[in-house]
């Protein structure tokens, strides 16, 4: 199936590991000319030749920067000043109980979650609109519906993505650019390790996930953890021509983790 990506422009904030690798992996499979981005050089360098490795054709190029600070994206906007694609990925999480997170951390989380892409959409967005066309993806959470007991700070991040996300969307009624989320379920990313150490007390990650999906989330159907590339292949598709008639919406890859119909 052609998804028309060929030669777009797509810029993945937070994409040199984890989930935003594997959508700019996939988008760069689909012909897309994808921008990587990571805080430092190195991690820029490395996922580049990484992805070149996975796809060698790749349109591939990199932004070292943190995308949390409004001067990097300033900076960013003079290398690129304009794309086809934006994927919204840039997030952090950690583990912490409620009364131990100081406003220090809630600042920070909503800076980076929730900032980065406000900034990045309010710079990239109006060109879309005059081009009529465009693809805007927040990478949400079920954590966003489904407060964690354990992280919610970072699911009150996730919350305000859905809302910023559907407003998004509204504004561009009647034109060719559309606004979406994607809520993954818990993912074997690499920052989910050190999440996974914080709370399995040293036991075998084969024991931790059978335990974590008994009691963390026990709603879940699929019962393990989910790939990065099973989320990408979702957000791919949201990003293509296909995905057209999709917009404002808040689509799931959660592993059935949300025990909802709708």
């Amino acid at each position: 199936m052609d998804l028309h990506l060929r030669n777009k422009r797509a810029l993945v904030s937070g994409s040199t590991k984890g989930i935003g690798f594997a959508i700019a992996t996939g988008l760069a499979r689909e012909g897309a000319r994808v921008i990587l981005n990571g805080r430092s050089e190195a991690s820029v360098s490395d996922a580049i030749t990484k992805l070149r490795a996975l796809q060698p054709d790749a349109d591939v190029l990199g932004f070292a920067g943190d995308l949390a600070d409004p001067a990097q994206i300033a900076r960013l906007l003079q290398q690129h000043p304009e794309v086809d694609v934006l994927v919204n990925n840039l997030g952090i999480f950690d583990p912490k109980p409620f009364e131990d997170i100081p406003d220090e951390d809630w600042e920070r989380f909503f800076n980076t979650n929730v900032m980065s892409g406000v900034r990045l959409t309010r710079a990239y967005l109006p060109k879309m609109k005059q081009k009529n066309w465009g693809r805007v993806v927040f990478i949400s959470s079920e954590s966003g519906v489904q407060i964690p007991v354990e992280m919610i700070h970072y699911g009150v991040t996730k919350t305000a993505q859905l809302g910023l996300s559907r407003g998004l969307a509204e504004s561009c009624a009647g034109t060719g650019v559309t606004v979406n989320s994607v809520l993954p379920g818990p993912t074997s990313s690499e920052g989910v390790s050190e999440f996974v150490d914080k709370l399995s007390g040293g036991k075998p990650f084969e024991e931790f996930e059978k335990e974590f999906f008994e009691t963390a989330r026990p709603t879940s159907l699929l019962k393990r953890f989910i790939t990065p590339e099973e989320v990408a292949n979702m957000v791919v598709y949201i990003c293509s021509q296909a995905s057209a008639a999709t917009n404002g919406a808040a689509l799931r890859a959660d592993g059935g983790v949300i025990k909802s119909a709708f």
